[in-house]
């Protein structure tokens, strides 16, 4: 029992450490940042396999509390240069930069496979690429190579509106009703009138015509030769 109870400690505890870090994938980390985790991790791993609860949290605590400073330091222009590593131009101009990949220890052929990722096969095309602290590569095109925008054909676009979340997984989402001034008598008779049952709805959204629409389990079947419903396996 003592095991579970410091594994289910350490996990909590983890848990609110990494909350009161922020929001960031592994892959917009900057070195700084996953030095941290490394060493946070480290730490309140710690308990699991020697008795030092109490000191482990006080350490994580610690480090949070130091992270968060030099994160908040980090804002100042000054700062940041010390701990963030600035852009490394890979192309300029559609022409390859060769210290800037020597810089970022990346061979050509790696970087073209990132640009034909980013979908651009030629890099005279490329105004400026360059490669981010967190190792993503930005790529901007030139000006006769980027997507035309609707403000090119001076076009007038609705604006776009995000569908709000009403049932994810069979589960009513209260809040969202309540901010759209619904409840959930309306939400239960919308349901009933589609034939559905809320636990056998995978995700129904309110649309910006105010109706609902409503993905289940189920899946639809159509004709076998049907390529729309192709189904990959041994069998086909």
């Amino acid at each position: 029992m003592e095991l579970i109870y410091r594994a289910v400690i350490v996990f909590l505890v983890g848990f609110v450490f990494l909350r009161l870090t922020g929001k960031k994938a592994v892959a917009e980390m900057h070195s700084f940042d996953l030095l941290y985790i490394f060493v946070l991790t480290n730490i309140i791993s710690t308990p699991v396999e020697v008795e030092s609860l109490g000191k482990a949290i006080i350490y994580g605590v610690i480090i949070v509390i130091i992270y968060k400073i030099i994160v908040r330091l980090s804002l100042h222009n000054k700062l940041r240069w010390l701990l963030y590593d600035s852009p490394t131009v890979l192309i300029r101009n559609g022409d390859i930069d060769r210290k800037g990949l020597k810089k970022a220890r990346m061979p050509v052929n790696e970087l073209l496979s990132h640009l034909r990722v980013k979908g651009y096969t030629e890099t005279l095309n490329i105004a400026i690429a360059v490669m981010e602290e967190t190792g993503e590569i930005s790529v901007i095109p030139k000006a006769d190579y980027r997507p035309v925008q609707p403000k090119d054909l001076k076009l007038k676009v609705k604006k776009e509106y995000l569908p709000i979340p009403l049932i994810m997984d069979g589960q009513i989402i209260s809040h969202n009703l309540k901010y759209l001034k619904l409840d959930i008598d309306w939400l239960m008779k919308e349901v009933k009138n589609k034939g559905e049952k809320v636990e056998d709805i995978m995700l129904a959204v309110f649309l910006e015509n105010r109706k609902l629409f409503i993905d289940n389990n189920q899946i639809k079947h159509a004709n076998n030769n049907d390529p729309n419903y192709y189904k990959p396996g041994k069998d086909h």
